[in-house]
């Protein structure tokens, strides 16, 4: 808790989930919080309950905004904010482009405008919340699983390219969460997801333990970590496992929107065989 305290914390989407649960964290930690939510009356409620300021509106321009509201500086930026799409190539262009513009060039731009300050006075702490999409992969999911695995890939970028100028990353790649966006999933949600689904206040709970380590990768669901192992170990074996995953789905109904993690215990034990 010392680590953040009369620190500045910027949350984007915590008019609820995890981005909720993380803002909550940080004033428990005694942070400044600015709660950032594209919907203002959601955004005002979570501040209204930690005691922090509401700067409602689009996640990629909340920067200068929240930076005013924090008394001109920023230590720690959550770029919490992400949208799922279902579907595949035959998804509109539209929702390829929302999913695109939300859970990657959001994270860019806010960077882009954090990043000089940061630079300067050699401290700055960046908190991609990734999903384990971005790790592995979800069925019946392709905007959502291919712009995850840019969130992760720019995470990762920017933790390479600057940390040893004083910027901390870290990449939070959890499974199924028990948020409004789990329980929208559908089939692929209650066959993969809904078995293993924590709560936000645990994924909150994973990120202070990284940050205590100074660890890059957050897996609230630990085991996410032997999937993209094995994943890595084995590519051939893990497709034919998610296939076979795949075809249950299609059987038990055609998901309709897959908007959170892929590839829980369902799905390892899948790629396991």
């Amino acid at each position: 808790m010392e680590a953040v305290r009369d620190r500045t914390v910027v949350v984007t989407g915590a008019g609820g989930g995890i981005g909720a649960a993380l803002a909550r964290r940080f004033a428990a930690g005694g942070a400044r919080v600015a709660v950032n939510d594209l919907d203002a009356a959601k955004a005002e409620a979570t501040a209204r309950e930690i005691g922090a300021v509401a700067v409602p509106g689009d996640a990629s321009t909340v920067v200068p905004a929240a930076r005013e509201a924090l008394g001109g500086t920023v230590d720690i930026f959550c770029a919490n904010a992400g949208v799922g799409t279902g579907g595949g190539p035959e998804a509109p262009d539209d929702a390829w482009e929302l999913a695109w513009d939300v859970n990657v060039m959001a994270h860019v731009r806010a960077a882009r405008a954090l990043l000089p300050e940061w630079l300067e006075r050699g401290a700055g702490r960046f908190v991609s919340t990734v999903s384990a999409a971005g790790l592995l992969t979800m069925v019946g999911a392709a905007p959502y699983s291919v712009t995850k695995h840019g969130a992760y890939a720019f995470a990762e970028w920017l933790s390479l390219t600057y940390r040893h100028r004083g910027i901390a990353v870290h990449a939070i790649c959890p499974q199924g969460v028990r948020t409004d966006m789990l329980a929208a999933t559908g089939a692929a949600g209650e066959l993969v997801l809904t078995p293993t689904a924590i709560e936000p206040a645990a994924v909150a709970d994973a990120l202070f333990a990284a940050m205590a380590e100074e660890r890059f990768l957050v897996l609230p669901h630990p085991e996410v970590g032997e999937y993209y192992t094995a994943r890595a170990g084995d590519t051939e074996r893990w497709l034919s496992g998610m296939n076979r995953l795949q075809r249950k789905l299609e059987g038990a109904g055609r998901p309709e929107a897959v908007v959170e993690p892929a590839a829980g215990a369902a799905a390892a034990e899948e790629a396991a065989r």
